[in-house]
């Protein structure tokens, strides 16, 4: 599998303008330029990574299947759509990757607890005492693990309109489904996660 460098996006632009950009740099990739495709994975790596750990909980199978993922959009891209949103079309991709994966390594799952830093990373503070600390850790893996005990679908909901702060609309077209759907799928989602989360720091 060819790897993709991984980067920080330090700043995204307007969706209109991105939206603009992308259509360039696909028509560029039509026409064999894998530089544009290039400047694709670095605009949109960091965003498919977390999607990626939303579904497969590890640093590495995130990282494997979001890049797995921008090869398999590189083979297609000759079949991409005019007009169509470049993430979108990609997150279909990357989707599917992570629900196989989940189906393929059920019975070797680790504790999510091993990468709980990842999206909730916290600064400890110097002047909290060890207790503060460990406290506030115990916390956090609490949210990750209730996060991850979820079913799939509530989980990646959770993931793109909370972790990546995606619109209604943007998830009713990577979903393919009516926004009244989405804003019913979240409210669900939400209160399963509180539930969940309620049990996990009762036992805190």
């Amino acid at each position: 599998m060819q790897a993709c460098e991984v980067a920080v996006v330090e700043a995204e632009p307007s969706e209109s303008h991105r939206n603009l950009e992308d259509q360039e740099l696909i028509l560029r990739c039509q026409h064999g330029d894998k530089q544009a495709f290039g400047l694709l994975v670095k605009k949109y790596m960091k965003r498919a990574y977390y999607a990626a750990l939303g579904f497969v909980r590890t640093h590495e199978a995130a990282l494997d299947l979001s890049q797995e993922a921008f090869v398999r959009a590189f083979r297609a891209i000759k079949r991409f759509e005019p007009g169509r949103s470049f993430f979108t079309w990609y997150y279909q991709i990357l989707r599917n990757l992570c629900l196989n994966a989940i189906r393929d390594r059920s019975r070797h799952a680790r504790s999510f607890s091993e990468v709980g830093d990842v999206l909730l990373e916290t600064v400890p503070d110097p002047a909290k005492n060890a207790i503060e600390t460990l406290e506030q850790k115990e916390r956090q893996t609490a949210v990750w693990e209730a996060l991850h005990s979820l079913k799939p679908h509530e989980r990646e909901i959770i993931v793109l309109k909370d972790f990546q702060g995606h619109s209604y609309k943007e998830i009713a077209e990577i979903l393919q489904c009516p926004i009244g759907t989405v804003m019913s799928r979240l409210y669900n989602a939400r209160q399963a996660l509180k539930k969940k989360l309620e049990g996990y720091l009762h036992e805190l």
